[in-house]
């Protein structure tokens, strides 16, 4: 007759462990079956655009503060030259008011009608009593000068120090601004080395940040240029409609300044794209404009944004070569226009400096060294 077997009841800690595997099993196919798809060659083309661009406006204001820093520095340092001349004059006037009062010291003790019965050349003593009473007149006329000397003084210190805090504060906003461009420059990097050789090339040969609707959200703040409010539209030309392209205005033959600055920006064709620059070989956009129209004797201050404001708005329709257009809301890139409706521009990073039709981008304004 066959034995029968009690079958052992498995133990509660086998169970804990075969109940936790399969918990285990289950938030592992859960988390692999809701994983976030890979981003498309089109997305990645779209946030690569996004970065560049917010790269560019991050430039733009990292050069205003390059700029304003370089601006400090120089007032600080005419303000410390002029710190050295007073203290130089008023070091000088101490020392002639010292001989004063030490060559006085040693002739006082006698009295002056005393003095006067004594002397031998009663002419001669009220000839030096004058002269006494002039070299008097003129130590107060030192101590006044010594006096004016301490307050300009201390008033030049105080400005000093004032100027040194806001360069101070400027430098470290330069600081974090160049940490915000270069990440976003890396991310973007990142990025564009996901896709192929071809497909970088095209996206790098495309003029502005990708269509214009998405491009021109830079630009959710106010352009930082000369009696410009929020809001205002009136200093500003139509954009550009996404997708319709404009007809240049006949085109004026350039001159004097205007085709000199044209010609050093031709010079300048295939020179790479460097935030910061301002050229001779490498330039970003406000830096090329810059630097061409200084070429021909006209100086321009050194950020898009505030080149948006040398100048009254020019209508789309009066445009001459030479003129610089300004593109986005935020007035964030700029570039030179040569006529033919054809602009030379620096356009971003992984770029040379080239030609491009002049509304491949949305124009916001138009303006005419001068």
């Amino acid at each position: 007759m066959a034995s029968h077997r009690r079958l052992k009841k498995p133990s509660k800690a086998r169970i804990g462990v075969v109940t936790a595997a399969a918990a285990t099993a289950v938030a592992l196919s859960s988390g692999v079956s809701h994983a976030d798809p890979a981003p498309s060659k089109d997305q990645v083309k779209a946030q690569i655009n996004d970065l560049q661009h917010e790269a560019e406006i991050a430039t733009e204001e990292l050069n205003g503060f390059q700029e304003k820093a370089e601006q400090l520095q120089s007032q600080v340092g005419e303000i410390q030259d002029r710190i050295a001349q007073e203290q130089s004059d008023l070091i000088a006037l101490q020392d002639g008011m010292g001989a004063l009062v030490s060559a006085q010291y040693k002739n006082a003790g006698i009295d002056p009608t005393l003095a006067l019965l004594l002397s031998e050349n009663p002419d001669d003593y009220l000839r030096k009593a004058s002269q006494l009473d002039q070299i008097t007149a003129h130590q107060a006329d030192v101590i006044r000068q010594i006096q004016a000397k301490k307050r300009s003084l201390d008033q030049e210190r105080g400005e000093a120090s004032r100027k040194l805090g806001r360069l101070e504060d400027t430098r470290k906003n330069l600081e974090s601004k160049k940490t915000e461009v270069d990440a976003k420059l890396q991310k973007a990097q990142q990025l564009l080395n996901t896709l192929s050789a071809a497909e970088r090339a095209a996206l790098l040969a495309q003029e502005g940040h990708g269509e214009d609707a998405r491009a021109s959200r830079d630009d959710t703040r106010t352009p930082n240029t000369p009696g410009s409010t929020a809001g205002d539209k009136t200093n500003k030309t139509d954009k550009t409609d996404k997708g319709e392209k404009e007809a240049p205005p006949a085109n004026v033959p350039a001159s004097g300044r205007a085709a000199a600055a044209i010609a050093a920006a031709k010079a300048k064709l295939g020179k790479p794209y460097v935030r910061g620059a301002t050229g001779p070989d490498s330039f970003d956009c406000s830096g090329l404009t810059g630097f061409v129209w200084r070429q021909a004797g006209v100086s321009l201050p050194r950020t898009s944004q505030a080149q948006a404001g040398i100048g009254p708005n020019i209508p789309k329709s009066q445009v001459q070569p030479g003129d610089l257009i300004i593109y986005y809301e935020g007035y964030s890139h700029v570039a030179i226009y040569i006529g033919d409706g054809q602009i030379i521009h620096a356009p971003k990073p992984g770029t040379n400096v080239r030609t491009a039709p002049w509304d491949s981008m949305p124009i916001t304004k138009i303006v005419r060294p001068s």
